[in-house]
Parts: C-alpha cells; structure tokens; sequence
C-alpha cells in the first residue's frame, strides 16, 4: 500500500472492498471516525482513520458483532489485536493468491 497523508473514499473503499456508501455509514455510526472534508465535501482518510476501519470492519464482518457490539469492542478491546492481524494478512494472501491465479 502507497503511504500518503490523505487517502479519497474510494481508494480506503478498495481497500477495505467495501462500498464508499458502507464507509459513510460507519462514519455515521462510529464518532471515532473523522475524515478531513474540503470545501465541497470529499472525504479524506488518514492511516489512522483507515486502521479503525479496518477493525469496524474486522468486528461486523469477520466476527459478525452487531454496530452496539462492535462498538463495545471498541472501547474495550486492545486497538492492536493479534487476531485482528492475523485476519487481515491472511486475508492479504489470498488476494495475492487469487490475483496470481488470474494471470496463470
């Protein structure tokens, strides 16, 4: 992943591989995300807005919490989480491993 200070709602959706309309949503739902708006409204994610989405994302869809679930993890669980890292590089691999299976 490119390291920027700002990243566009559609890039942090690719990453996640969620729709730019999920990550507004969870915005709504979660105060601990923040992007910066400019004039004309465009979101810009940081690193760190871009790792408590991935935990969102970790808590609702791998571990299937509910938003108030999720929540709770979130004010009660360690931000680094070792599970939480060994989902998301496993996941990682087998992106890799199904783009490699499409250039064969």
């Amino acid at each position: 992943m490119e390291h920027k200070l700002y990243y566009s709602i559609g890039e942090v959706a690719e990453m996640l591989g969620v729709a730019p309309s999920v990550l507004r949503f969870w915005e709504s739902e979660f105060d601990c995300i923040r992007p910066v708006k400019n004039k004309h409204g465009s979101r810009s994610y940081t690193e760190h807005d871009i790792e408590l989405l991935r935990r969102i994302y970790y808590l609702t869809r791998d571990c299937g919490y509910t938003l108030e679930g999720a929540r709770e993890q979130m004010r009660t669980r360690p931000i680094n989480d070792p599970q939480m890292e060994l989902v998301r590089n496993l996941t990682e691999v087998r992106q890799f491993l199904v783009s490699l299976k499409e250039t064969l």
